[in-house]
């Protein structure tokens, strides 16, 4: 699917194409109001998510704009705006969803998901070789976003499930705790560094019997292997 991210803090578009390229939609980005007018029909999106705090015309007069075009694209509004009021104009204005700041990275993925299927978009088959990916007993499902452990879903917290997705990506290998951190936490600025690994220990208990051991690689960050 196809995602219009309109986001004029740098280091939140960045994490938020990157993360959710990672889970399987092609992203485009702008970080003003007037280029995303003018992205909007050249790349033709399935949903887009629009901050409302913008330089030149804001999230809502976008938006406003948009609607008045006859575009019928989903909207999902992310600011960090989070009175019921500033909820209210955005609805009224044509906003299809919206989700405030701080937020999920899980939420903002299934909201996206949920605005995208409503508008009629499917994923892919089923038999798409790039659907899942398997270590031991576990199984990513890409399209759901859902870890099962011997055909039963894991169940996991979000920042969990968002760690054990950043490292079902790369199944055997080291990934680092800086990457993993931008996963787990997309955008946060007033989380300690030191979170990733309360994550990871309550991760941890939750795989003991998995058959799949979660690994602390010192200086190196962590990695996923099939117990021995």
């Amino acid at each position: 699917m196809k995602l219009l991210l309109v986001e004029d803090n740098p280091t939140m578009q960045t994490t938020l194409q990157r993360s959710l390229s990672r889970r399987g939609m092609e992203v485009a980005t702008c970080g003003d109001g007037g280029l995303a007018l003018e992205k909007w029909p050249a790349f033709q999106p399935d949903v887009v998510v629009l901050d409302l705090t913008l330089p030149g015309l804001d999230g809502l007069q976008v938006l406003q704009r948009a609607r008045g075009k006859g575009w019928a694209t989903p909207v999902l509004i992310l600011t960090a705006r989070g009175t019921v009021g500033d909820r209210i104009i955005g609805l009224n204005t044509g906003a299809d969803d919206y989700l405030p700041k701080p937020f999920d990275l899980d939420e903002l993925e299934a909201r996206v998901r949920a605005l995208a299927r409503r508008a009629g978009v499917r994923p892919p088959a089923g038999d798409d070789p790039g659907a899942s990916v398997s270590l031991g007993n576990l199984r990513h499902d890409r399209h759901s976003g859902a870890i099962y452990c011997r055909d039963e879903v894991l169940d996991l917290a979000p920042r969990e499930l968002a760690l054990l997705q950043a490292l079902m990506a790369r199944p055997g290998h080291a990934v680092s705790k800086e990457h993993l951190f931008e996963q787990v936490f997309p955008g946060a600025e007033d989380v300690q560094y030191e979170a990733i690994e309360v994550v990871a220990y309550r991760l941890r208990k939750k795989l003991a019997h998995s058959g799949v051991m979660l690994v602390t690689l010192r200086g190196l960050g962590y990695l996923l292997k099939v117990a021995t």
